[in-house]
């Protein structure tokens, strides 16, 4: 008989792109048990990605860069007064492990890597190497509670973030995301410069990402002596510029965020993959998407799981071996 959950919380405090990932789980969730009250925790600042969610009760936000641990011993306060029937812990990591480990929860899942999984309830063995997408992976913690198919993940941007965005519209438009926080995850500039210089495209192209990638969006705009590209970087919030992917006739990204908020809206995607593979299972999801990495293997290739700083090898091959007709063919 298929156990009754009131109250459901997960936990994911890692950065947007692991959040959006994780939505998957809010769908099946939601599927499974309509009438729970599902609760979500996330770092403080990614709690914007959940503005008016129509199946979350409450997102929690863990303020990480002031007073970290009275503000997580505050949380585990207030996460014990809840008394959740279920925690779901996606994080691999302590902080997370020993909200989940103390919540007071029935049941409390998590994946096994984790250092308090020990005292979880529940423990699910997360591997890169196994085949499966990381929304698969994070289906393995629920699947015994619901079933075996995994949902993917979705993001609901509201009707006035596609009201801030209709002016872009009018036209076709593509749409490209330049920046990474990792060097070896970022397309190189000349790179994008070659791309804008050759492609061949009549609608508005639209840059798009935080504050701080306004000088490197300028930097590759000046370059291409390419007329007309808008410089939005800083301009939308993050369910803006999902409501802006969403209709676009491409849109360009690397193996980072905005790769993650276009699969959450099922927009058409271009990733392109640097030092890292898609078959570490962190790929765009959109019905219509293509990756682009380099058509030669290297043997330094892939460097790590995660991206680095700088090349190890100091020639970043990997990004600068991707050919420009690669990412214009796409369109074709």
């Amino acid at each position: 008989m298929k156990q009754s959950f009131n109250k459901i919380l997960v936990i994911q405090t890692a950065f947007i792109g692991d959040v959006i990932l994780s939505t998957g789980l809010i769908e099946k969730l939601h599927q499974s048990y309509p009438n729970a009250k599902i609760h979500f925790l996330v770092r403080q600042g990614n709690e914007m990605l959940f503005e008016k969610h129509p199946f979350l009760e409450r997102v929690w936000s863990w303020k990480k860069n002031e007073n970290k641990y009275l503000n997580l011993w505050k949380i585990l306060k207030g996460i014990r007064q809840e008394r959740f029937d279920w925690v779901i812990n996606v994080q691999r990591f302590a902080n997370a492990g020993m909200l989940t480990a103390f919540s007071g929860a029935q049941i409390k899942t998590g994946f096994s890597k984790n250092p308090f999984a020990f005292l979880f309830t529940e423990k699910i063995k997360h591997e890169i190497s196994n085949g499966l997408h990381e929304v698969e992976r994070n289906h393995q913690l629920i699947q015994k509670h619901t079933d075996q198919d995994f949902k993917k993940p979705r993001l609901y941007p509201s009707a006035h973030h596609f009201e801030k965005v209709k002016d872009f519209k009018n036209k076709p438009y593509i749409c490209i995301a330049p920046a990474s926080v990792w060097f070896t995850k970022q397309y190189p500039i000349e790179g994008w410069v070659d791309f804008l210089q050759k492609l061949n495209f009549s609608g508005r192209i639209l840059m798009i990402g935080a504050p701080s990638d306004f000088d490197l969006c300028q930097k590759i705009i000046h370059q291409s002596g390419r007329p007309k590209v808008e410089n939005l970087c800083g301009q939308l919030n993050l369910l803006a510029s999902a409501a802006l992917m969403k209709d676009a006739t491409m849109n360009y990204v690397n193996d980072s965020a905005p790769m993650h908020l276009a699969s959450a809206v099922d927009a058409k995607t271009c990733a392109i993959f640097c030092s890292t593979i898609p078959d570490f299972g962190f790929g765009p999801l959109s019905e219509e998407s293509s990756t682009v990495q380099i058509e030669t293997p290297l043997p330094c290739r892939p460097c790590g799981l995660h991206g680095k700083k700088d090349c190890p090898e100091g020639h970043f091959k990997c990004g600068k071996d991707i050919q420009t007709h690669q990412l214009t063919s796409v369109l074709s």
